[in-house]
């Protein structure tokens, strides 16, 4: 009997982009190499593009509408009797189980009767000076995993969860240029942002925080190699929602929810194949309950991608494969009372139509509390100065208000720049795909089809502070940090 295989998942927070996707400008070297010996996925989405409910979409193998509160990002975690999570069956199977940097979260475990992370057990305790004037963080990733393989028991087979903090912002401004980065070297500026040397210089340091991300598992990986693990160990390699840039992390576009995803597996992966199939990260738990021989949990939405690793073919391999889901509650504080910015999508190979179920709200946050659910950066103050000096467009493109409706045919327009929803001869296509949306909605149990407030009643970390901030900010009494 073949002994049942090792799962290292390294979770990148906020990236969009590896070399191996074309994009020059980001050094990937362990990534490119794990994807040309294994597995790159073209369509692989995050249900719900922030880290709080994306990583426990991942966990849970669940839409993030059946998740109750953790749906919502900065959540108070439902419990361990309703979050059933895959790192604690594998543990029950006989795996080792464990995680480093940033497992489930940001929010709160412990009121709900969570004794440690849902990612397992912590490896934290290694650490370093890290590179001068950068802000990357000081965890000894690669050490902690050393010290995660050294506590196993024999040859247990092990999951463990690499979540690196990079590339999550603040960056330490021009750290990718200090390393030696040059703005020539970015191919292709996002149509929805400037084109200019502030917004290059910043996605030079997000760069170079992405490629410490791929530094780390590099060591992991060699690690691997020196133990003789490698051959039999499942190394799948993403990020939980795309990179902090207005537009992007946390907004319901293509750039955010679908991500970069490899997957190396020697024993078990042909390699050096692409795959077009839409998956979800829904699909990732129940992937590892295959993988340990488990049998698969009737509350799954999810679908393993054990048949599409282990096939030889690349392209559009399992013709079921050709939607994907998506949806948002409450992401950032930033609104009257803290009400969310509700939104479902549906994805085929052509299209994505996203339903915004409150188009009167503003869906990054209010202007006078500074856009919050977007990161602070250079490109965002870029953006929000340019609109004052009267060039409105990137302004509109990432904080305006949106219709109720947004229709984009991807293969047309992979920037999502012409909404198409209003169009004649797209509007039996809008309807379609709306009615579809709708039905799956239904079938898998979404409380927002009979209670439009289901999840803004829910309570969140920062909910009382962010009213009293709110209240103060109508009395004149406290400026927002962001313009």
């Amino acid at each position: 009997m073949k002994p049942r295989p090792n799962i290292l998942f390294a979770l990148a927070d906020d990236a969009s982009h590896f070399g191996c996707y074309g994009h020059p400008w980001v050094k990937t070297p362990c990534i490119d190499s794990l994807a040309a010996n294994g597995l790159l996925f073209r369509n692989m989405f995050s249900p719900n593009p922030k880290c709080a409910p994306s990583r426990a979409c991942m966990l849970s193998g669940k839409h993030p509408w059946q998740l109750e509160e953790a749906c919502n990002h900065q959540c108070i975690l439902p419990g361990p009797e309703f979050l059933k999570v895959y790192p604690d069956a594998l543990e029950a199977s006989g795996y080792h189980v464990g995680f480093t940097g940033k497992g489930w979260g940001p929010g709160d475990l412990e009121r709900n009767g969570w004794t440690r992370n849902p990612a397992g057990p912590a490896y934290q305790e290694r650490g370093f000076d890290p590179p001068e004037e950068t802000c990357i963080s000081g965890c000894d990733y690669a050490g902690n995993f050393i010290d995660f393989l050294e506590a196993r028991e024999g040859d247990q087979p092990f999951c463990f969860w690499y979540g690196c903090w990079e590339p999550h912002r603040p960056y330490s401004r021009d750290e990718g240029a200090r390393a030696g980065k040059r703005t020539e070297e970015i191919d292709q500026v996002p149509e929805f942002w400037p084109d200019d040397d502030i917004v290059r210089r910043d996605m030079l340091d997000y760069a170079n925080e992405v490629e410490w991300f791929d530094r780390q598992l590099g060591h992991m990986v060699q690690e691997l190699e020196r133990r003789g693990e490698l051959e039999n160990t499942l190394i799948v390699v993403t990020s939980d929602n795309g990179c902090p840039f207005p537009r992007v992390k946390g907004q319901m576009y293509d750039h955010d929810f679908r991500l970069p995803c490899v997957a190396h597996w020697p024993a078990g992966i042909p390699g050096g194949r692409e795959v077009e199939d839409l998956c979800a990260f829904v699909d990732l738990a129940p992937t590892y309950l295959e993988l340990a021989g488990l049998p698969p949990r009737e509350d799954h939405s999810g679908r393993s991608l054990l048949p599409l690793l282990r096939s030889s073919e690349s392209g559009r391999i399992d013709p079921q494969r050709d939607r994907a889901f998506m949806g948002r509650e409450q992401h950032d504080l930033g609104r009257e009372h803290d009400i969310g910015y509700p939104v479902r999508c549906i994805r085929t190979p052509q299209f994505l139509l996203s339903v915004n179920f409150a188009p009167e709200r503003w869906p990054v946050g209010n202007p006078e509390t500074g856009y919050p659910n977007c990161d602070s950066s250079p490109t965002k103050e870029h953006i929000l100065e340019l609109k004052e000096q009267g060039e409105s467009r990137y302004y509109e493109l990432a904080f305006a208000k949106r219709p109720q409706f947004e229709l984009f045919d991807i293969q047309q327009d992979p920037h999502c720049m012409e909404n198409l929803a209003e169009q004649a001869e797209f509007v039996e296509i809008r309807e379609d795909l709306y009615a579809e949306l709708m039905q799956m909605l239904q079938e898998t149990g979404d409380p927002r089809l009979k209670d439009p407030d289901y999840f803004d009643r829910m309570e969140r970390l920062g909910h009382d502070t962010a009213c009293h901030s709110w209240r103060a900010l109508q009395e004149g009494r406290w400026a927002p940090q962001h313009h």
